[in-house]
C-alpha cells in the first residue's frame, strides 16, 4: 500500500473525512495536511459546513494549478474535517488527534472561546514538543484579545477583529442623523460580551445623543424561541438593533423580531447569508446591514468571476456563502510554505509575518497584509445593506433568495488598523 493511501485509510477509520484530492497528486507526493477543527454538527453545523466549502474550494484551486512548490517537488494540500460539535472539550480532543497524525496546520474560527483554548493548547504543545510544532490559522474568531493581550507566535488571524468591524458599523450609524434609540444584544460568551460592551463605548464616543434602550446577553446556541427577546426590543422602542450574533442565533432573532411586525434596522457582523435574507425576504430590504471583508457585489470583474466559479462548484443555493478571507488564508499559507521552502511551523510562521497578499493573479479579488507584530491580517472592510437582486449595485443575490447586498461604504486599511498591545514571545529557533 502507498504510504499516503495508508495514512488516508487510518484517518478515515478514526472518523475523519478527507477532502477529495487529485489521484495523481496523492500518489506522486506526500500531501501537506490541514486540519479544520469546527462545529459541523449541532446548532451551528450550517456555519461550519459553510467554512468547509470555502476552504475546500480554495485547496482545490491551489492543487489544480500544481500544488505547493517545494525543493523536493510540488506537493498538494489536503484538507481534513474534524468535528468539534461546537464545544471546547471536543475541539481540544480533535486537536490532539491532529497532532497524533503529524498535522502541522490547524484551522478554526467559529468561536472565540474555542480559539482561545486551541491557542493555549498549541502554545503548550509547541513548547513541549519542538520537533512536532503546529501553526493555528484563524478565519473568523474575532475577539480582539486573541491578537492583543493573548497574542501568540503560533496564531494568525485572517479576519478583521471585532473592534475593527464595530468601528466600521458604528461609523455608518454615526452618519444616520435620524437614529436615536439602539438595542444591543449578543451571545453570552467572550465574543458576544465584548461586542455589546464595546458597541456601547463606541456609540457613546461617536454619538452621545443615541440612547441605548436595551442591553441583552442570551445563552449561545440554546435559544429556540427568541420571541421574549423580540418583545423586549418592541417595548424599548428601538430604531436599530446591533448584534454580533451568528448562525441560527442570528436567523432566529431576526425572524422573531419580524414576526412581531417590527422594522428596526439590524446592524450585524453576519447578516448577509446563512438564511437571514431568505427569512426576511422583502422586509429586509434596506433594513439589514452587514460588515465583511468582501461581498459578491463589490463591483469588479474579478469578484464577479469568483462568484460564478464558486457557484459552479457549489450550485445548491443553500451552499451559497463565499468568503474572500478564507480564500486568502489558503493562498497565503501556500505562499508562505513556498517562501520558507519548508512545512515546519516556525519557518512558515516567519514567512507569514509581514506577507502581503494580492490575489488577483489567482482569481481572488482581495488584498491585505499580515502584520508581523501581532499576526492580525489588515484588509479593507465593506459595510453593505440588503436590497433586491437586480437593483442598482446588486448583480448577485445570496442563497437563491432574490436578495443581495450593495455597498454602503468601503473602509480602507488605514481607517481601521487597530493599535497594538501584543507582547509576543518568539521561539529561539
Amino acid at each position: 500500500m502507498h504510504p499516503v493511501d495508508g495514512a488516508r485509510r487510518a484517518l478515515v477509520g478514526s472518523g475523519v473525512a478527507l477532502a477529495a484530492a487529485p489521484v495523481w497528486a496523492l500518489r506522486s507526493a506526500e500531501p501537506i495536511k490541514l486540519a479544520m477543527i469546527e462545529g459541523l454538527s449541532g446548532a451551528f453545523g450550517n456555519a461550519g459546513e459553510a467554512v468547509w466549502r470555502n476552504l475546500l474550494w480554495a485547496v482545490e484551486r491551489v492543487n489544480a494549478r500544481g500544488g505547493v512548490r517545494l525543493p523536493g517537488g510540488a506537493r498538494p494540500l489536503q484538507l481534513l474535517r474534524l468535528d468539534s460539535k461546537g464545544n471546547t472539550e471536543e475541539a481540544l480532543s480533535q486537536l490532539k488527534l491532529a497532532g497524533d497524525q503529524g498535522i502541522g496546520f490547524v484551522l478554526q474560527g467559529n468561536s472565540s472561546a474555542v480559539a482561545a483554548a486551541l491557542i493555549d493548547a498549541i502554545n503548550k504543545r509547541n513548547e513541549r514538543e519542538p520537533a512536532a510544532r503546529q501553526l493555528f490559522l484563524n478565519y473568523s474568531a474575532v475577539e480582539p484579545a486573541l491578537t492583543q493581550d493573548k497574542c501568540s507566535f503560533w496564531h494568525f488571524r485572517f479576519d478583521a477583529h471585532a473592534d475593527m468591524r464595530l468601528e466600521a458599523l458604528t461609523e455608518v450609524m454615526r452618519t444616520d442623523s435620524r437614529l436615536r434609540k439602539v438595542y444591543l444584544i449578543g451571545q453570552d460568551y467572550s465574543f458576544g460580551q465584548h461586542v455589546v460592551r464595546q458597541a456601547r463605548a463606541m456609540l457613546a464616543r461617536k454619538r452621545p445623543d443615541i440612547e441605548i434602550v436595551g442591553e441583552e446577553l442570551h445563552p449561545m446556541g440554546r435559544v429556540k424561541d427568541f420571541l421574549p427577546y423580540a418583545t423586549k426590543i418592541r417595548a424599548s422602542g428601538a430604531q436599530a438593533v446591533l448584534t454580533g450574533n451568528w448562525g441560527n442565533d442570528l436567523t432566529l432573532l431576526v425572524k422573531a423580531v419580524r414576526d412581531l411586525g417590527l422594522a428596526p434596522r439590524f446592524y450585524t457582523f453576519y447578516g448577509n447569508a446563512l438564511g437571514v435574507p431568505a427569512t426576511l425576504s422583502e422586509a429586509g430590504v434596506g433594513a439589514v446591514v452587514a460588515v465583511a471583508e468582501w461581498h459578491p457585489n463589490v463591483g469588479d470583474a474579478g469578484s464577479a468571476a469568483m462568484v460564478k466559479a464558486f457557484r459552479q462548484r457549489f450550485p445548491d443555493p443553500r451552499e451559497d456563502y463565499l468568503h474572500a478571507r478564507m480564500q486568502a488564508l489558503i493562498e497565503m499559507l501556500a505562499q508562505a510554505i513556498e517562501k520558507a521552502r519548508s512545512t515546519e511551523a516556525a519557518a512558515v510562521a516567519r514567512a507569514l509575518e509581514g506577507l502581503k497578499f494580492d490575489g488577483r493573479a489567482v482569481g481572488v479579488p482581495h488584498r491585505g497584509e499580515m502584520r508581523a507584530a501581532d499576526h492580525q491580517f489588515l484588509q479593507p472592510l465593506y459595510v453593505s445593506v440588503m436590497d433586491r437582486a437586480g437593483s442598482g449595485g446588486v448583480a448577485f443575490d445570496v442563497e437563491g433568495s432574490g436578495f443581495g447586498f450593495r455597498t454602503v461604504r468601503r473602509f480602507e486599511v488605514d481607517e481601521l488598523a487597530p493599535s497594538m498591545s501584543c507582547r509576543m514571545t518568539r521561539p529561539a529557533a
